[in-house]
């Protein structure tokens, strides 16, 4: 007894918790395009993320660019003859100007801006794989919620009704109308089912905080509103599993991010390779007076000999590169094969399931529940059979709406699967 207690404390104070929650918070409904809007517009992730496209198109920029030309002077320290500091003069001064210019060869420079134009095509397959992975678990988060607050509310009117009953027997019991045993039953069903609420309600308040983070708004509650006919549409049978997979090919980032990945090492293989070919410098020198003749005049040209150095190594790591970028193509695109497939059969063989169930069944469960209760305040249905008919219905709706949740979830996976929202909800 000191047990029941207990655990009708712990319960009372969680629940006032979760009130105190809800006053510090605002509670807005909102829809999935709703949710969709706000997350593109304010979730940080993105933001961060999108930041890098425009990084990788400064390095375009910057690949683009000419190398300076190098400018030198030289110039007298102390004229000994002249006993002169810092002569620099045309009379009797010694100076040296140079002007040099790098000239690359072998195309390293449009080699370069090809590889950085690849490094900006792969910042955006990977910001358009984080939107698809984080939209995913938007729309997840979303039904999950959903679901669960439909089950949450499922309780209430049982809960309602068992309340409303416990106070009479409390009234009852002492002038020996109802037994102990009896009154005892009913508080124990009314904690139990007040328990597997508050357990629900845990779950959706973990849930709204991932909402809250994708959306960036920790001061509201959502309240998700989605069509509650949704799950028992069947329109994703109409799509071919081969066309499914034709569309994955071309809407999926990760996919798009090796296949550029691949492209990326080829560059930089002939860019390596380009490499190994030393560049040209020229350049012109004029000399006051310490040359041959005064005034003199000179044209400059310097190129490394590539007797040692000839880039070797990097030439073979870009090569080996271009070998593991091919292996982790092959594998992304089986591993689209297998997701897409696999996500395709979990939602056929959870809507067989849903399917299975009469859309009427949870409507005339509730009518059969008003009717029990009402029968066992009339003494026609004994203790047992009360308690264990709100068990089986307990059970049944929050089965219902778990299969409907996993239809709801398994369609999402197919969308992310897939890399295209192909089936709205």
């Amino acid at each position: 007894m000191i047990h029941t207690f207990q655990r009708l404390a712990s319960l009372l104070a969680a629940l006032l918790l979760f009130s105190a929650v809800l006053q510090a918070q605002d509670t807005l409904r909102i829809t999935l395009p709703q949710a969709e809007q706000q997350f593109l517009q304010k979730n940080l992730d993105l933001l961060a993320e999108k930041y890098n496209i425009d990084i990788a198109k400064a390095q375009v920029i910057q690949a683009k660019l000419y190398t300076n030309p190098n400018f030198s002077f030289t110039g007298n320290i102390y004229n000994p003859q002249d006993k002169k500091y810092f002569d620099v003069s045309n009379k009797t001064g010694e100076y040296i100007v140079a002007v040099q210019q790098l000239i690359r060869v072998a195309g390293k420079r449009n080699k370069e801006i090809k590889i950085a134009e690849t490094g900006t095509r792969l910042s955006e397959n990977r910001f358009f794989d984080l939107l698809r992975t984080l939209r995913f678990s938007l729309r997840s988060n979303f039904f999950s919620a959903y679901y669960l607050q439909n089950s949450v509310n499922a309780y209430q009117a049982q809960i309602a009704s068992l309340e409303k009953m416990n106070a009479s027997y409390e009234l009852l019991q002492p002038k020996g109308v109802v037994t102990l045993k009896d009154a005892i039953r009913i508080k124990s069903l009314l904690y139990s089912l007040k328990a597997d609420q508050t357990s629900l309600q845990n779950q959706l308040n973990d849930i709204q905080a991932e909402l809250r983070i994708l959306l960036q708004d920790n001061k509201t509650y959502f309240i998700p509103m989605a069509d509650s006919k949704a799950a028992l549409s069947d329109s994703f049978k109409q799509v071919k599993l081969a066309d499914l997979i034709d569309t994955a090919y071309q809407n999926r980032f990760d996919l798009k991010l090796m296949e550029n990945n691949l492209l990326y090492n080829q560059q930089n293989y002939s860019l390596q390779k380009a490499m190994a070919k030393p560049d040209v410098t020229l350049g012109a020198q004029f000399d006051k007076r310490g040359s041959f003749v005064d005034n003199a005049s000179f044209f400059t040209a310097a190129i490394d000999l590539p007797f040692f150095y000839r880039n070797q190594g990097n030439i073979k790591a870009a090569k080996i590169s271009i070998d593991q970028s091919k292996v982790q193509l092959n594998q992304q695109k089986l591993t689209v094969e297998n997701e897409v497939q696999s996500a395709y059969i979990k939602a056929l063989n959870t809507d067989k399931m849903l399917q299975s169930i009469d859309p009427s069944f949870a409507g005339d469960f509730e009518s059969l529940l008003t009717a029990i209760t009402q029968n066992f305040e009339k003494k026609n249905l004994s203790l047992i059979e009360f308690t264990d008919f709100n068990e089986s219905y307990k059970n049944n709706i929050l089965q219902i709406n778990d299969l409907q949740n996993q239809k709801m979830q398994a369609i999402e996976t197919l969308n992310f699967t897939v890399g295209k929202t192909i089936l709205n909800n």
